[in-house]
């Protein structure tokens, strides 16, 4: 709501009166719930902050669930338990990422709340959260190390992590995102994944969460989505392919479905996103839903949100792999 013509906007949305639209914005202002500065056509609202908290603690010793305690569960602790409970369990993971994986000497962690949604932000100096996984598993750009991130199972500390933490964490939020040094990810549900390259460089790693102070989420309906229903076991991702896609490269060789293929033996689905895929090459084709599949008999690879021309590709290698010549 920071904006101007916030009354015209409100009434042509709604089909009200303009007198109507500016009763309103005046009755929360009055309520509190916006805020408002200039006069007549100068005037902006802005949504007024109701509750807000920030600290720095020392990384050394801190446990997550201190954190949670003190500084986040009372600005939370009267909203809906389907909303708590997601919150306890997001900013703990995010938290303790911080701690283990980090090496900062100190871990920021602030929280604000206003009339529709909750932020949290926690944030730390250390190495970097793509660098570090590039490190980790030698890939050739920090890029890459966001869609081994987005597919989740993934830790750079398997004797103390399942690598489940940010996975889940970014499907329960209305808003994840990741910023460190000049890439940032992020994630909302309905909107496709972005990467985005920043000219200010963000030392370390920040995380911002947000949701909604009347979300309907439940925390197990977003893991059920995931798991297997026999063994409860996390054992599926769903890989959006845009991500592969730097700087508008196009899918085509077989080097690129290697590479988005990485670490798909560790699940049982792997729906494969191709929102903002206009079209990929044969060579890619053929590696993922060809050689990949007959390799991999016990992966059922699903591609969903296909362009026409990306299907009509897919059909044409699976038709081959049915009918050899």
């Amino acid at each position: 709501m920071d904006d101007h013509g916030v009354g015209t906007r409100l009434a042509s949305e709604f089909g009200l009166s303009r007198q109507v639209a500016n009763g309103y914005l005046q009755a929360l202002v009055r309520e509190g719930f916006i805020e408002a500065e200039g006069t007549t056509r100068a005037r902006v609202y802005r949504i007024k902050t109701l509750a807000e908290a920030e600290r720095r603690y020392a990384r050394e010793g801190l446990q997550e669930d201190l954190v949670w305690r003190e500084l986040i569960a009372p600005l939370v602790a009267e909203l809906a338990a389907n909303v708590r409970d997601i919150w306890h369990y997001a900013s703990t993971e995010m938290i303790n990422n911080a701690i283990d994986h980090s090496g900062a000497a100190e871990v920021q962690v602030g929280v604000r709340k206003n009339a529709l949604y909750t932020e949290v932000l926690v944030a730390d100096e250390g190495e970097g959260i793509f660098l570090k996984i590039q490190r980790a598993l030698g890939l050739h750009d920090p890029r890459e190390a966001i869609l081994e991130l987005a597919k989740g199972k993934l830790t750079t500390a398997p004797q103390q992590h399942s690598g489940e933490g940010i996975f889940f964490t970014s499907r329960v939020m209305d808003m994840f995102e990741i910023e460190s040094h000049h890439l940032r990810f992020s994630h909302a549900p309905r909107v496709a994944d972005l990467i985005a390259e920043q000219r200010v460089d963000t030392p370390g790693t920040r995380v911002r969460l947000r949701l909604d102070n009347d979300s309907p989420r439940l925390m197990n309906a977003v893991f059920d989505e995931f798991t297997d229903s026999e063994e409860y076991t996390f054992d599926k991702t769903v890989v959006p392919l845009r991500l592969a896609q730097h700087e508008g490269e196009k899918l085509v060789s077989r080097s690129q479905a290697k590479r988005v293929a990485n670490r798909f033996e560790r699940f049982k689905r792997v729906e494969l996103d191709f929102t903002g895929v206009e079209e990929i090459g044969q060579a890619f084709a053929d590696e993922m839903f060809r050689v990949f599949a007959a390799a991999h008999p016990g992966i059922r690879i699903t591609p969903i949100n296909t362009s026409p021309a990306v299907a009509q590709m897919i059909r044409r290698v699976v038709s081959a792999a049915g009918n050899p010549k």
